[in-house]
């Protein structure tokens, strides 16, 4: 099976600036929010996204890693923020990939053990297969896939990222 790209390292910076910009229209009016990426890839996707966002806004930003196991998503999630951390605040919850939703929808129970201010999810790419009634509010590109196929990102600090689907 070939192997196609699908965003260049180019469109991924294009895409993040982009998303960070909408975080912002949606918590203008707070003074601080919690990225939240999911382990691996989900958390880098956060790490840049917060970045955009600190050098484009003066909300504070406190970056959060949430550790799933995404064979079996219904094990204990940790995240490397307390709970009275995002307690009371916004949240976006991110990750490379929504495909079935599993991990994700998983991730957001979690959060949903303590108050939140304003809840959102981003992606970077959105596969459309989904099982659970999961969204992503800020969403690089919309993909039409079958379920043979997989889509990977590669985030390299070198200016190489890419998504790419097989």
């Amino acid at each position: 099976m070939s192997t196609n790209i699908i965003l260049t390292n180019q469109q991924i910076e294009h895409t993040t600036k982009r998303i960070a910009y909408q975080i912002y229209e949606t918590f203008v009016d707070e003074e601080e929010i919690v990225i939240a990426g999911i382990t691996a890839n989900g958390f880098i996707f956060a790490q840049n996204i917060a970045q955009v966002l600190a050098s484009i806004s003066p909300i504070k930003i406190s970056l959060c890693e949430v550790t799933i196991n995404k064979e079996k998503p219904e094990l204990p999630i940790t995240t490397s923020l307390e709970k009275d951390q995002y307690s009371n605040k916004g949240l976006v919850l991110v990750d490379d990939v929504l495909s079935s939703g599993t991990t994700l929808i998983y991730a957001v129970k979690h959060f949903l053990d303590v108050p939140l201010k304003k809840f959102k999810t981003a992606v970077l790419v959105d596969r459309n297969h989904k099982k659970f009634p999961i969204k992503a509010d800020f969403k690089g590109i919309s993909l039409s896939t079958s379920l043979l196929e997989h889509v990977a990102v590669v985030f390299d600090n070198n200016n190489n990222s890419y998504a790419s689907l097989s």
